[in-house]
C-alpha cells in the first residue's frame, strides 16, 4: 500500500491574499517565489521516501472564511489541519 501525503499548494495569484490573512507571517516566506521553491523540495524528498503526493490547492478565500466564522488564527498548525482534512 502507498503511503499517501496531502500537500498544499497556493497559486501565485493568491499569495497576497494569503499574506494578508494569516495569523502567523514571520514563519511563512517572503514570495510565492521562495515558498514554491521549498514546496518543490519538500515535494521530492517526500516522493524520494516513498510517498505518493497529492497537491491540495488551497482556495486562501474559503480559508479566511473558514477561519472567520469559526473563529479561529490561520496559522501552520491550522492550515496543516485544514490541507489533511481536503480529499
Amino acid at each position: 500500500m502507498d503511503k499517501l501525503a496531502n500537500l498544499a499548494y497556493y497559486n501565485k495569484r493568491d499569495w497576497d491574499f494569503l499574506m494578508e490573512t494569516i495569523d502567523d507571517r514571520e514563519v511563512m516566506h517572503d514570495t510565492w517565489e521562495e515558498w514554491h521553491q521549498e514546496f518543490s523540495r519538500a515535494k521530492k524528498k517526500m516522493k524520494k521516501a516513498g510517498f505518493k503526493v497529492r497537491d491540495v490547492v488551497i482556495d486562501v478565500r474559503h480559508l479566511d472564511e473558514f477561519c472567520r466564522t469559526k473563529g479561529l488564527k490561520n496559522t501552520t498548525a491550522l492550515r496543516s489541519k485544514y490541507v489533511l482534512s481536503r480529499r
